[in-house]
């Protein structure tokens, strides 16, 4: 089961304040996700458990949305729209050069842990199309040029002569 720590309390909390009711699988499984990071087996077993509902259930709800993570992110995560407004104008050019530039593919992470990039349906930020969100910051009208510099500056990296 879970280790015993603040996050298992707290996500315990949450369970008893919808009365362990499985109608509220979806916001027990935001508040798992935002307490861990991610829900790994372990994490989707102990709420199914305590919603007395088959583990199946719990992972094919959490494997069914896109906003939840199902693998530990890396430390750094880069997370492209891929909304209509934002691929009409760029995005899936902007994710491949991420993909390329880093070794990475969309989905994973970089084998030393650093970097995860992912995808979404839409952040709802369309008239800044296309958007991209690095560690939480909101990159709009965003470039294949400004997001691996940014990354890069989030690694470690120096700053390139051209920026």
């Amino acid at each position: 089961m879970l280790k015993e720590d603040n996050r298992k309390l707290m996500l315990e909390k949450a369970i008893k304040d919808h009365q362990y009711q499985a109608s509220a699988l979806l916001e027990i499984l935001h508040k798992a996700q935002e307490l861990y990071g991610y829900l790994n087996r372990e994490i989707l077993s102990f709420v199914a458990s305590s919603l007395k509902l088959p583990p199946s259930h719990v992972y094919g709800v959490a494997a069914f949305y896109n906003y939840f993570r199902l693998k530990q992110p890396g430390e750094h995560v880069v997370t492209t729209c891929m909304g209509t407004a934002c691929y009409v104008k760029g995005a899936e050019d902007i994710i491949s050069a991420v993909e390329k530039e880093f070794n990475v593919k969309r989905g994973d992470s970089t084998a030393d842990g650093k970097l995860s990039i992912f995808t979404t349906r839409c952040i709802g930020a369309c008239a800044m199309a296309p958007s991209i969100v690095i560690d939480d910051e909101v990159v709009g009208k965003a470039t294949k040029e400004i997001v691996i510099e940014k990354i890069k500056l989030l690694l470690g990296g120096k700053k390139t002569e051209t920026s």
